[in-house]
């Protein structure tokens, strides 16, 4: 099985050799054709799922993933939010959604006066590339979470409804 990933970032491609490791991994430098910073659950999800499309490959039976950051409002509070999509060779399409944390007040000030969440925590932990290591996430949970377990989660989700729909649909 092969499963593209619409990604060349390292945090989500290992997030999907984790829960596909009978599987041929392969990232792809696809645009999310959402805002370089998402800014609802709505747009976070449709970025995953874009992502996603653009990897399935119809003729070589490819699935293809995508996966999405980005932060939501709730009662006024800027929070974390991720999404991911798996979409078959048959287009049959799943998504699920993972973790949230809130963000702290100077975070969202950066957001919403423009920046991009992975540029603010560069220079918040003055260290280059978080998005790609631990991510937002393992700063603010001290590495007891990183940005690759959350995805690895939701790429769980996401394999979990692909095998449970094959089930079912067997019978």
């Amino acid at each position: 099985m092969e499963v593209q990933v619409g990604s060349t970032n390292p945090t989500k491609i290992n997030a999907v050799k984790r829960v596909f490791s009978d599987a041929n991994i392969i990232g792809k430098n696809v645009s999310s054709h959402v805002s370089e910073q998402p800014f609802s659950d709505e747009e976070t999800r449709l970025g995953a799922i874009n992502r996603a499309k653009q990897c399935v490959d119809v003729s070589k039976r490819v699935l293809g993933i995508g996966l999405e950051g980005g932060v939501m409002y709730l009662e006024n509070q800027l929070y974390l939010c991720n999404w991911g999509a798996l979409v078959t060779p048959e287009n049959l399409l799943y998504t699920a959604s993972g973790a949230r944390i809130p963000l702290p007040e100077d975070i969202a000030e950066g957001l919403q006066a423009g920046k991009e969440l992975g540029d603010i925590i560069d220079e918040y932990v003055s260290k280059r590339d978080i998005r790609k290591k631990e991510g937002t996430i393992g700063i603010f949970t001290n590495q007891l979470i990183t940005r690759s377990d959350l995805f690895t989660h939701v790429v769980k989700l996401l394999r979990g409804q692909w095998e449970y729909s094959k089930k079912v649909n067997a019978q």
